[in-house]
């Protein structure tokens, strides 16, 4: 009766685990030392968690969370890297292992209840991370930006008082963007510009009395 309790509470762990990953790799292990796993595991820490398993309750398991990638192939020593953080990185981390060490062969995966080919898997691990891909977004956002300002600050005599116009338009409400924008356009090449200031203070002037 304590098996049949175990076997089932292993089960619905695996089950979980199928759930609540992002993804899956299946691989043998074969002939791999303990140390090797223990380093693999170092390997993957962060997104990955790399667990053997037993073929036949993974194979329940997998059928009760819906996961058919891995029907047929959970044959020989097996052990499944379940994915709880950026699936490039731990599948980048799988396959710089098993170059190192091919007694590790990746059997297949499953990325968001999609099936992945170890191939697939293979250029999965090509693919740049989350972080980097970030990281390039924000370089181009602050190269773009960068250019922006020196485009429409360019014309003018002031760039100082264009980028404060700039940054009280972002961080101000809207009377004080429109004063901003009054602000850029006191720059404006046309002689009868310097007039603009005296003349919007007369007005501001009228309006108090």
């Amino acid at each position: 009766m304590a098996g049949k309790t175990d076997k089932a509470a292993a089960i619905a762990e695996l089950a979980e685990k199928f759930s609540s990953s992002s993804a899956a790799v299946l691989t043998e292990y074969r002939g791999l030392t303990v140390k090797q796993l223990s380093e693999l595991r170092g390997a993957l820490r962060g997104n990955a968690t790399f667990a053997v398993v037993k073929n036949t309750l993974t194979e329940l398991a997998a059928k009760e969370a819906g996961v058919t990638a891995f029907d047929g192939q959970l044959v020989g020593p097996s052990a499944i890297a379940f994915v709880d953080g950026d699936p490039v990185e731990a599948a980048k981390g799988l396959r710089d292992f098993s170059k190192a060490n091919p007694l590790l062969v990746i059997k297949g995966a499953v990325l968001d209840g999609k099936a992945l080919t170890p191939e697939e898997v293979t250029k999965l691990a090509d693919l740049e991370s989350r972080e980097v891909l970030l990281a390039k977004l924000a370089g181009a956002m602050n190269a773009s930006l960068s250019k922006a300002v020196y485009l429409f600050a360019a014309p003018l005599s002031q760039t100082a008082r264009v980028v404060d116009a700039l940054r009280a338009k972002v961080e101000a409400e809207g009377p004080v963007q429109a004063a901003a924008a009054s602000d850029v356009a006191e720059e404006a090449p046309a002689e009868d510009a310097a007039e603009a200031p005296e003349a919007s203070t007369d007005v501001a002037e009228g309006g108090d009395e």
